[in-house]
């Protein structure tokens, strides 16, 4: 699917830690994708994200010590383009709802959670797997076009 359709009607989108790495590192095989969509945050689409996020994206960076990196993903992150949704005891419980209707992981039942109760229209991701989940648009990167 193209990304300007797959986009269509979308004001609010939550961005999983993949595309967000994809976009800070500039990786070769899936930022001509991300770019676009990044572009659009600045412009008409309001990005929603989690602490989840926030910490998978900073892991590799403080791991290496790579502070230029780090201070990179904090950037993007917790710019004013972006929500940041702190989880709370309401996301947590529908995040273990979440978890036993689609059998996920922990970390990805919260993040749903987080989008849902945050009313995006679409959840941007590259896990395949997360396209189980109805009560939301899946957008995978993997399978998005340009133009």
């Amino acid at each position: 699917m193209k990304i300007s359709e797959a986009l269509t009607g979308v004001s609010q989108i939550f961005i999983d830690t993949a595309p967000v790495i994809y976009f800070v590192e500039r990786n070769p095989q899936f930022v001509n994708v991300v770019d676009p969509i990044f572009a659009r945050l600045e412009t008409d689409i309001t990005a929603v994200i989690s602490p989840i996020t926030l910490s998978e994206c900073l892991v590799g960076a403080i791991r290496w010590g790579l502070k230029d990196l780090e201070q990179a993903f904090i950037d993007v992150l917790l710019s004013d383009e972006v929500k940041f949704i702190d989880i709370n005891a309401a996301i947590a419980r529908d995040a273990a709802n979440i978890r036993i209707r689609y059998n996920l992981q922990l970390a990805d039942a919260l993040q749903i959670a987080i989008a849902l109760t945050s009313n995006c229209d679409a959840f941007l991701t590259n896990d395949v797997a997360l396209k189980r989940v109805t009560e939301l648009r899946i957008l995978v990167v993997g399978e998005l076009e340009i133009g």
